[in-house]
């Protein structure tokens, strides 16, 4: 399937819904057992590199810098926490590197410490880290694109639903997530949709299946939801949103969903998931074949007026 940029299992289905966070990294200190008794102290230090293994390098990093920005603003955790209208536990939990900073929480800190944007600087970063590790390549090239063109035959795509219904979907993964990993899940979805703002401006194209519309993900009231902020995010300019009808027999996406972009040096690529496998494909040939096949899809959806006219049909049936 062309060259392989990443690939590893993903949970939850459609483009872009990525879902688990598997970030097994082995040994992080390589070292086999050691030679004589070990010292108290160093046992510590072991069982803090032990529980530190399995977090993201730049949620431990964020966390020390904070605390060294606190510390020099002679400010207790709980005189932060108050600041920033967060509780004491989760400033530790931030500082220890083991929850990750939303963009809330860093803009309180940075005018609570002064911190003059290097807390900010590593938002994107922060965020990148909430997303599956094979799922982290294509979010940086997706930073980067021009253009974002995405078919969705079963699922809405990440970037357009709403907090309530990404929850739905990562409340009903198999295996079942804890409560910890559904919350970073969804802050991550919902950090990646900054794109559809940001100024310099990212053209969007998405075409949905009909089923993913007619399928209830979470309850009545979510999906009512949801089907609202499509149309709210088709008012967009840099938005296009089109409707697979059921209707038309088989057509090149069922296949399977899958995203094509173009960066700002011109370099296209492509994404495509099924079954829990993800993977990011750069070969021209392959990305080719995937842009032509996306406009004959373009093709066969309804049109933006039509697709608009669909959603509202749906809402007033609801």
């Amino acid at each position: 399937m062309g060259r392989v940029l990443a690939m590893a299992v993903t949970a939850g289905s459609g483009t872009g819904n990525d879902s688990e966070r598997g970030r097994g990294r082995g040994n992080a200190n390589g070292s086999g057992p050691t030679k004589g008794k070990a010292t108290g102290a160093s046992t510590a230090r072991a069982k803090r590199s032990e529980r530190r293994d399995d977090l993201p390098g730049v949620w431990v990093a964020y966390g020390k810098l904070i605390r060294l920005f606190r510390e020099r603003a002679k400010l207790t955790r709980q005189q932060l926490a108050d600041a920033v209208g967060y509780s004491v536990e989760q400033v530790a939990s931030v500082e220890q590197g083991r929850r990750p900073a939303k963009e809330a929480f860093t803009e309180a800190a940075e005018r609570a410490l002064d911190a003059l944007g290097a807390l900010a600087v590593l938002q994107d970063d922060v965020d990148l880290a909430k997303l599956p590790m094979f799922f982290q390549d294509f979010a940086q090239i997706e930073l980067g694109a021009l253009c974002r063109y995405s078919f969705d035959p079963l699922l809405v795509d990440g970037l357009l639903q709403t907090e309530a219904y990404a929850r739905a979907v990562f409340a009903g993964h198999c295996p079942q997530l804890s409560a910890e990993e559904i919350e970073q899940n969804v802050e991550g979805r919902l950090a990646r949709q900054r794109l559809l703002r940001r100024e310099a401006v990212l053209n969007l194209s998405f075409i949905i299946g009909e089923a993913a519309l007619r399928n209830v993900v979470g309850d009545d009231e979510v999906m009512a939801e949801q089907l609202r902020h499509l149309l709210a995010i088709g008012q967009l300019g840099n938005v296009e949103i089109q409707i697979m009808p059921s209707y038309r027999g088989f057509h090149p996406g069922l296949n399977g969903p899958f995203v094509v972009l173009e960066t700002l040096e011109h370099r296209r690529h492509a994404y495509v998931e099924s079954q829990d496998i993800g993977q990011v494909v750069s070969e021209a040939s392959t990305v080719s074949r995937l842009t032509m096949r996306y406009g004959k899809l373009r093709s066969l959806a309804w049109n933006i007026d039509e697709s608009t006219r669909f959603i509202k049909e749906l809402i007033g049936d609801r």
